[in-house]
């Protein structure tokens, strides 16, 4: 049964001020051996090894997330059709995803509550719905250029997809990597068009620490989401973690929207040879250590994306959700 609007920040209060978003999925299915150097990304593995996405997310439940963000942020029936599947396979694999994610935690709840019923306090499943630039997987959700698209084009990217996983029934839809203001602007009109009534949160991402990739300020993406009763939560993932206590504070003075930060391990990807260069930054400051200042400044829901892992989430737990 997914959540009320407002049981989100209900469930915030419950936790203490702060929700724990899981971590890297791609980075973790690596890990297993997994190949995912491919246009679908993390979402190959729903037709190859949906199995090990599952056994990833319980990973990161045990290490005390209180959110999963499923394996469809580069899954969209366009591209699901450009490795020869149908339209109902497509979407079958889309739904599929959410049910992994809610599989795990169920699974996970049965161990720890011995197979109690579940409330509305457990882990909650948060459906990845990536932007326009990462099904085109150019780069371009860091750049925010998508050359001659349209408002409605946008729109109508997104539409079939979000309509399929609102029928997996998750907790939340999580928007990731928007890289500028028109696609916010579609996203947001397009959850108004649809009446959607589950949770949204719009997380941007930002290559300077000061505007969306795009260039546009987060004054005028934030404005846009401001007066949308739809999109619950606004935020930043995939971005270095040492923009993010000052992107928190702007957002503040920006929004009374709860602000969800999950960003990447620092390192920088290199497209054009297809790996991770390490960051001169890494290692001045523990994650944990930043994910505690990221809550004071006034983060509500902070987790890891890219080459963070089901340590870096332990740690980040510990230290914003200290547990007996």
């Amino acid at each position: 049964m997914s959540l009320r609007r407002s049981t989100v920040e209900e469930l915030i209060e419950r936790a203490g001020g702060c929700l724990v978003i899981d971590g890297g999925l791609a980075t973790q299915l690596e890990a297993f051996g997994a190949d995912i150097l491919d246009p679908l990304w993390s979402a190959r593995c729903l037709i190859s090894d949906p199995d090990l996405i599952k056994q990833v997310h319980l990973q990161y439940l045990e290490a005390g997330a209180d959110i999963l963000i499923t394996s469809s942020y580069q899954a969209t029936i366009p591209g699901f059709l450009a490795k020869g599947l149908s339209i109902e396979e497509s979407e079958l694999l889309l739904q599929r995803s959410v049910k992994l994610a809610q599989e795990a935690r169920d699974n996970f709840w049965n161990v720890v509550r011995g197979n109690s019923m579940i409330t509305d306090s457990c882990p909650l499943v948060a459906a990845s719905i990536g932007s326009y630039g990462a099904y085109l997987a150019d780069g371009s959700e860091y750049s925010g250029i998508y050359g001659d698209v349209n408002l409605e084009k946008l729109k109508d990217f997104h539409r079939r997809r979000v309509q399929v996983l609102v029928d997996a029934d998750p907790d939340i839809l999580a928007f990731e990597t928007i890289p500028n203001k028109l696609e916010a602007k579609a996203i947001a009109e397009l959850l108004d068009e649809e009446n959607i009534q589950i949770p949204s949160w719009i997380c941007f991402s930002s290559v300077d620490g000061e505007r969306a990739p795009s260039g546009e300020s987060f004054k005028d993406c934030l404005d846009i989401l401001n007066k949308s009763e739809k999109v619950s939560i606004v935020g930043i993932n995939c971005s270095s973690p040492f923009f993010i206590e000052r992107l928190i504070i702007e957002f503040k003075k920006l929004t009374r929207k709860p602000i969800a930060v999950y960003p990447n391990s620092g390192e920088v990807w290199d497209g054009r040879a297809k790996r991770w260069l390490p960051s001169e930054c890494l290692g001045h400051e523990k994650f944990e250590d930043l994910a505690k200042k990221w809550k004071e400044a006034g983060a509500r829901l902070i987790g890891g994306c890219c080459r963070t892992n089901p340590a870096t989430i332990q740690a980040i737990s510990s230290v914003l959700k200290p547990r007996t």
